[in-house]
């Protein structure tokens, strides 16, 4: 488990954190978002020990790591964004080494490079030099070395910067593969679409202050945040327009002969009366409806985009 605790950081006159507080169980995976400069990195580093914090407590599995940094680093597994390998050395040969500096050994050692090998599909190139490995091939060696001691903490900041779809799919498999053996997971992205298929919750932090905090849909409804619906048929435009204006729980965002476009809070319970004051004024032959994405949610809490 990870517990942080009304955590502040100042460097000079700038306030990294301002009192940022959350939790993550066991088997949890939380997606920790923010654009550059929000507080992310400062988080992270307190978490790995490496920062420590002009005030609150964070502690993993009950220790705390300001006080018990060795301790606490025992239990912790990081896979940095950058890529932390030893080029001339075979995936084998750089597992063995990390493996040493968590105090592995002996058959404890080999038995947990085979388990990791195996579990980033790399057995089968174990004994090759890792430059010649592909981008994909390399984020999952890296994966592979922060949990080769079977963590049950890791933090993982961008495991999939850079990566293309299809390898991108294959590196959040292998993340929930890693929460389902237990694992408790702090887990930053630039990619909000990622976060939103992986993430069980989420922690959005600007200018050192956590904004909002929740599951996805959690966050939708403390945003706000309107469900569109799409109603496509035929249909006599201003008629619609002059009768949807009549309910002020619904927003018209477009009236056509042939599609009607809406925002509304709680679709599901508004759908019914919609379709039936639609069918008066026309023909529907086609219904969708749109959850807002993250990516909105975030630009309206923060007041801008992610970026690079």
């Amino acid at each position: 488990m990870i517990e942080v605790v009304n955590l502040y950081k100042k460097y000079g006159v700038n306030e990294a954190l301002r009192g940022i507080s959350f939790r993550v169980q066991p088997g949890e995976i939380y997606g920790l978002l923010g654009p550059n400069g929000a507080g992310k990195s400062t988080t992270i580093g307190i978490l790995c020990g490496l920062v420590r914090p002009d005030a609150g407590q964070a502690s993993l599995n009950g220790i705390d790591i300001a006080r018990q940094p060795v301790e606490a680093r025992r239990v912790l597994g990081v896979v940095p964004q950058d890529v932390a390998l030893y080029s001339e050395f075979s995936a084998r040969d750089n597992l063995a080494f990390f493996g040493r500096l968590y105090g592995l050994r002996g058959a404890a050692l080999t038995g947990a490079i085979d388990r990791v090998l195996a579990r980033v599909n790399l057995a089968d190139r174990a004994k090759e030099p890792v430059e010649g490995f592909s981008g994909g091939m390399l984020r999952r060696l890296n994966i592979a070395a922060g949990v080769l001691h079977n963590p049950s903490v890791v933090l993982m900041d961008e495991p999939t910067v850079g990566l293309d779809p299809q390898t991108r799919a294959s590196i959040l498999d292998l993340v929930r593969a890693i929460a389902a053996g237990g694992a408790a997971i702090v887990y930053t992205t630039h990619y909000l679409d990622e976060a939103e298929r992986l993430c069980d919750r989420l922690g959005i932090i600007d200018h050192g202050v956590i904004l909002a905090e929740g599951t996805l849909q959690e966050l939708r409804e403390a945003a706000g945040a309107r469900e569109i619906i799409a109603l496509r048929g035929i249909f006599r435009a201003d008629a619609v327009t002059l009768e949807i204006e009549k309910h002020t729980e619904w927003e018209l965002i477009k009236a056509t002969d042939s599609e009607l476009l809406l925002t509304v809070q709680h679709a599901e319970q508004q759908l019914a009366a919609l379709l039936a004051l639609a069918a008066t004024l026309g023909t529907v032959r086609e219904v969708a409806i749109r959850q807002p994405s993250l990516e909105n949610l975030f630009i309206k809490l923060t007041g801008r985009e992610l970026r690079e």
